[in-house]
């Protein structure tokens, strides 16, 4: 069974979620957008929401950091 653009959503956001902990990122406000859940049929958008300097110097330098992988 094919899961529903919301249950894929939710997993992308878990897969992301996981992801950033392994390089020692935490978004606390990382989920799925309400409103966009909301609509008819659900359209889900992530929502990254804030962090504070560091945490997005720390996600920039791991982005870097992945595109000079081969």
């Amino acid at each position: 069974m094919r899961p529903t653009e919301t249950e894929a959503a939710r997993e992308a956001v878990r897969e992301l979620r996981d992801a950033l902990e392994r390089v020692g990122i935490t978004l606390p406000s990382l989920g799925l957008d309400a409103v966009t859940l909301a609509a008819e049929p659900p359209r889900p958008l992530v929502e990254l929401g804030r962090c504070t300097t560091a945490t997005a110097r720390l996600l920039a330098a791991a982005l870097v950091n992945e595109g000079g992988r081969g």
